[in-house]
């Protein structure tokens, strides 16, 4: 007779268990978490005191501190996946639950939640924090106007899709500077280039999805040649990045030496 576990005695519960008491006692999780959501309010607010286009997307704009908190959350996916590398204990661990590709999506399952409960309250701080702050007499979006509520809702999704991107990252890299630095250039530097080098990949970017489908009230907005991805489109591209880089993860930690 056998017994509906996997990983040994441990399922997913028990996993995504273990991993919730890791990635709570990371002192770096609390504090760049909390910085994402300040950073988010403050880049709302500065951008809010100094708009003059009272017909401009006004929900975009106090949506633009996002950017900032996207490369925390990215950063502490990397974190999330490769400390146990440099400290070790991925043997313990894996010695309990021997079922990697289980470890790794108990993994993803709870920093992406976290991630996304952060993510949305810092997207709706944002939005009420930028509207606030607009210039006497400017009256700011609310959330029942039409596509407010979704943008401001997506772009809370973006914080979860990125911080997953970047545990994936961690996952296949297991060096914490080589994967942030892949992170940070993959998701920033190449934006730049390509938007110079090559405008017709621009949209199909995460941090043109982003900033420019998520969050962006007018869906499927050109700027100059470039036409940008619906939003629900642009979602559903981040989320196969997400999922294909966390597949490669998955399969190296399978096939690789802890």
């Amino acid at each position: 007779m056998t017994t509906a576990t996997t990983g040994g005695h441990y399922r997913f519960r028990h996993a995504a268990r273990m991993e919730w008491i890791k990635l709570r006692s990371l002192r770096s999780t609390w504090w760049t978490l909390a910085v994402t959501i300040v950073a988010a309010a403050g880049i709302a607010v500065a951008v809010g005191v100094n708009t003059e286009d009272a017909a401009g997307d006004l929900t975009n704009n106090a949506l633009a501190g996002i950017s900032v908190g996207l490369l925390l959350t990215g950063i502490l996916g990397v974190l999330t996946a490769t400390s146990e590398f440099s400290s070790g204990t991925i043997r313990s661990t894996l010695a309990a639950i021997p079922n990697r590709p289980l470890v790794l999506a108990a993994k993803a399952a709870v920093f992406g939640a976290v991630a996304l409960t952060v993510g949305e309250a810092a997207a709706f701080v944002a939005f009420f924090a930028g509207g606030a702050a607009l210039p006497a007499g400017m009256a700011g979006p609310v959330l029942g106007q039409p596509g407010v509520l979704r943008a401001v809702v997506l772009g809370g999704a973006g914080y979860c899709l990125i911080g997953l991107l970047g545990l994936g990252l961690g996952a296949v890299v297991r060096h914490t500077p080589m994967a942030v630095g892949l992170l940070v250039g993959g998701v920033y530097v190449v934006a730049q280039l390509v938007a110079g080098l090559t405008p017709v990949l621009m949209p199909y970017l995460p941090i043109a999805i982003v900033a420019n489908s998520l969050t962006a009230v007018r869906p499927g907005i050109a700027v100059g040649d470039v036409s940008f991805l619906a939003p629900w489109t642009g979602l559903g591209v981040l989320a196969l990045y997400a999922v294909a880089v966390l597949a490669a993860g998955g399969w190296l930690l399978a096939e690789r030496d802890a």
